[in-house]
């Protein structure tokens, strides 16, 4: 894909931003991918009524939305802010897919067991701990590479601290993660003391998607933490290949998979959104504290996302 050519616009343009010569026909291809998967996920989220399925449109949309001034930046390529706004997006686009299955995995906590909690924590507090962790990787991982990239296209000595600092938010990102992968085995252990057939098929389903993600998230932490470790203008980041291969298949691959086995369709209705603080406190007042769904005499799953209204 990175092909140097003396026709390259990116390579022979007074001031172009790039060191190599950046294919526009796989931006073009990635972009229509991920414009696909942010479709699909907002008709999704507004058919099965789960608004925090906002958090994953968000992911796709950014994800879509870098490529588009990717391609721009390909045919303006002495455009440095471009450079530095889709540089950014996508290195912060997959920190929402990472929140998404954070979010998710509170969720199964409060649908498919009886006193909607793991090791303690309930399943409300469970969602809101990893999300606020992710959003502290977040914004270190927005800094690093804002500093990163201006640094690199508008010159000054600060790059390698900001790589640094990027480097740094993946690796707490990646401790987070696997922090919540030993919460995703342990609620896995627990699903077999789930006698509720039905129940205990959607929760499979939806941990066997939680750890496909997880690995793929953890295979794009790897590659930014290797190809940064030689500096912003290595040789792996003159090889776009391995970005596509190592970045965006596997982003595209979790939210593709997320398309297919939507927590909406596994989690139906809604019975099965965690309950409002509002309502927990007035539980806790009338002394019956919430506990989750398979604690209740008859656990139904609601096929059709309309029967709610």
């Amino acid at each position: 894909m990175a092909m140097a050519t003396d026709s390259c616009a990116a390579l022979t343009t007074q001031g172009s931003v790039w060191t190599f010569c950046p294919s526009l026909g796989a931006d073009v291809l990635f972009c229509v991918l991920f414009a696909l998967t942010t479709v699909a996920h907002i008709a999704q989220m507004i058919w099965y009524k789960k608004w925090y399925s906002s958090v994953i449109v968000i992911s796709a949309a950014l994800q879509t939305t870098s490529y588009i001034i990717r391609g721009i930046n390909i045919q303006q390529p002495s455009q440095s802010t471009l450079y530095i706004i889709w540089f950014v997006l996508m290195m912060i686009a997959p920190i929402w897919l990472n929140a998404y299955v954070y979010m998710v995995l509170g969720r199964m906590i409060y649908n498919f067991t009886t006193e909607a909690t793991l090791l303690h924590i309930k399943a409300w507090t469970f969602g809101m701990i990893f999300v606020v962790l992710d959003i502290i990787a977040f914004f270190v991982q927005v800094i690093g590479a804002i500093v990163a990239a201006s640094s690199s296209i508008m010159g000054g000595n600060l790059g390698s601290v900001g790589l640094d600092i990027y480097m740094g938010g993946c690796g707490f990102q990646q401790l987070c993660i696997l922090g919540f992968l030993t919460y995703t085995i342990l609620f896995h252990k627990r699903l077999r003391s789930i006698s509720e057939v039905e129940a205990k098929r959607r929760a499979t389903i939806l941990i066997f998607v939680e750890y496909i993600i997880i690995v793929l998230i953890t295979t794009r932490v790897v590659f930014r933490l290797v190809q940064y470790s030689q500096g912003f203008k290595s040789d792996i980041s003159n090889h776009e290949a391995y970005e596509y291969a190592l970045d965006s298949l596997p982003m595209f691959a979790g939210l593709v998979l997320l398309n297919i086995y939507h927590p909406g369709r596994l989690m139906p209705g809604r019975e099965a959104d965690i309950p409002s603080h509002k309502t927990r406190r007035m539980a806790a007042r009338n002394g019956s504290p919430m506990g989750g769904r398979l604690a209740e005499s008859k656990y139904t799953l609601v096929e059709n996302p309309q029967a709610d209204e």
